[in-house]
């Protein structure tokens, strides 16, 4: 008989968003679009309150407040990553005296926004399936020996198909979205940073399992609306310890902005080496 699991997807469809306040604006929009070539979406929040940017089927929300740091970091896959290195270059100079940093590796580029959150880039490849542009996993270093508790959560709790591999540090829990997304728990020695409030965005096609476990426990954060709820704290669905706090805005398929086309503009477009027909970028291999 043929084993057909590596089909199946689970309960997760899509981490659709990553949102991460952000104190300036300009700042913004000089790191992700100029920089990382990222697009402003030009049909909601243009204003200078918030600023959403598309990136492959997924977007970054970064309204204005306080910023925002991530306990970890956040992949990026782009169609190559030279392109990527000319345009960070080009914006160092009037980042400095922000965190704004990058650096190349081996197969990818490491980047540090204004603020401190951390981007590992890379190039389209069969790893990220048919994902030209997009954010394939986000990642947070979690407390020694919490990894297991917290594939648990995802598995029983979200439906998710997971997997717990060894680390350099300790444990890690991978949670698997789709077809080509992942969440990933690290173990790390030390206690991780403060939770500030930074979100995921989720889609689910069982939302009323996941709403039930949680609105029963009292860890419902924002009840539902709009077709979607909030929760922060992931816990062990055995022993109800809390392992980590992150908020989810869980949505559900009837949500109107599931699976929302996005503009996705090609920035190696520049006026001086324009070519008819090659402003838009696609997302897929």
């Amino acid at each position: 008989m043929t084993d057909c699991s590596e089909e199946d997807i689970g309960n997760i469809l899509l981490l659709e968003h990553v949102n991460l306040q952000v104190p300036d604006q300009s700042l913004a929009t000089l790191f992700y679009v100029v920089g990382l070539g990222l697009t402003r979406d030009p049909f909601l929040n243009v204003g200078l309150e918030n600023m959403w940017v598309n990136a492959g089927e997924q977007q970054f929300h970064l309204p204005t407040r306080r910023a925002q740091v991530l306990q970890g970091r956040i992949g990026l896959v782009f169609p190559e990553l030279d392109g990527l290195k000319r345009r960070l270059a080009s914006v160092g100079e009037r980042l400095k005296g922000t965190r704004f940093a990058w650096a190349e590796g081996e197969g990818r580029v490491s980047v540090t926004c204004p603020w401190g959150n951390r981007f590992e880039c890379h190039a389209a490849g069969a790893e990220f399936d048919d994902m030209a542009l997009g954010i394939p996993w986000v990642e947070f270093r979690v407390a020694v020996g919490n990894a297991a508790g917290i594939a648990r959560f995802y598995e029983r709790v979200l439906g998710a198909k997971c997997a717990l591999d060894s680390g350099r540090g300790g444990d890690v829990a991978r949670v698997r979205i789709g077809r080509n997304q992942q969440l990933v728990f690290t173990e790390a020695d030390g206690p991780p940073g403060a939770y500030d409030g930074h979100h995921i965005a989720i889609y689910v096609a069982n939302f009323s399992g996941p709403y039930g476990f949680l609105k029963e426990r009292g860890l419902i954060s924002e009840d539902v609306r709009n077709h979607q709820f909030r929760f922060q704290e992931i816990v062990d669905p055995e022993s109800g310890k809390a392992l980590f706090t992150v908020e989810h805005e869980v949505r559900s398929l009837r949500h109107p902005m599931f699976h929302r086309a996005l503009v996705l503009r090609n920035p190696e477009q520049t006026t001086r080496s324009y070519r008819r027909g090659h402003d838009r970028l696609v997302p897929f291999r």
